[in-house]
């Protein structure tokens, strides 16, 4: 399959769990970097990765791997950071494609809601300004609320990723009107970043059952996907799944 994204809608596949597996044991197997080849190969238009403070998944030598890997494919790189001095400085000094600016705390499993750009905006915009001089393209993770995008423009970053996690969650749950809902609150988001000149990716949770309601959002140009990729990778295989949840992409979002 073809790494081109079709239909104005790329898919960037997060392999830090690959990591955690990695990790669980110790040791090199299973590799990130080699998961990284095969998801590019398998049709995936970018790598992600979430470099945290505690290295609970994704090491630095992960990040100095993929960082080779894609600047030789020409493939990008998304560089997923805390806003902190460290993370920081490593963006800085491998310069990846573009860095998505997440919360985190060490007590979570996984990202837990959006970035709170409002609140936290006199921390976040010289990182988005040193991130920016360096030739990076800053993204800020965040909520589909007009007040965190509005900040967003105003601090500079290019792109918003929309959190998805709650609606996702409705649609495991079977929740179907709380769906309905959190889905308007994704496109009217959607809507108004694009508005506001931003780029709209949108990530989190996102399985077989969710994507097409998000891949068939117009405004939105990427999907950032990790954890049930590698999770029903272990049964069919990294090609097949990504070979599947792009054709329901494409399927959303014909060209």
């Amino acid at each position: 399959m073809s790494g081109s994204s079709r239909g104005g809608l790329r898919l960037g596949v997060n392999i830090d769990h690959v990591a955690t597996i990695r990790n669980a044991r110790g040791g090199t197997h299973p590799e990130p970097l080699r998961a990284a080849k095969a998801a590019l190969d398998a049709g995936a238009d970018g790598i992600t990765a979430h470099l945290r403070e505690d290295r609970r998944h994704i090491s630095d030598s992960d990040i100095e791997d993929l960082s080779r890997l894609c600047a030789s494919l020409g493939k990008p790189l998304n560089f997923e950071m805390a806003v902190t001095d460290e993370m920081t400085e490593i963006a800085l000094r491998h310069r990846p494609h573009a860095a998505c600016l997440v919360p985190e705390r060490r007590e979570e499993r996984t990202t837990e809601g959006g970035l709170d750009a409002a609140r936290g905006h006199t921390v976040i915009s010289p990182v988005v300004k040193r991130l920016r001089e360096a030739g990076v393209r800053v993204s800020l993770f965040i909520a589909p609320d007009p007040v965190q995008i509005a900040v967003a423009e105003a601090m500079g970053a290019q792109v918003v990723e929309l959190h998805t996690g709650a609606f996702c969650d409705a649609i495991k749950a079977g929740e179907t009107d709380h769906a309905a809902r959190l889905l308007a609150d994704l496109q009217e988001g959607a809507r108004l970043a694009a508005g506001r000149g931003l780029e709209v990716h949108a990530g989190h949770g996102i399985d077989f059952d969710s994507v097409g309601a998000v891949a068939a959002i117009p405004e939105v140009a990427e999907l950032n996907i990790g954890h049930f990729l590698i999770g029903e990778a272990i049964f069919v295989g990294l090609d097949a799944v990504i070979g599947k949840m792009r054709s329901l992409m494409d399927l959303a979002r014909p060209s």
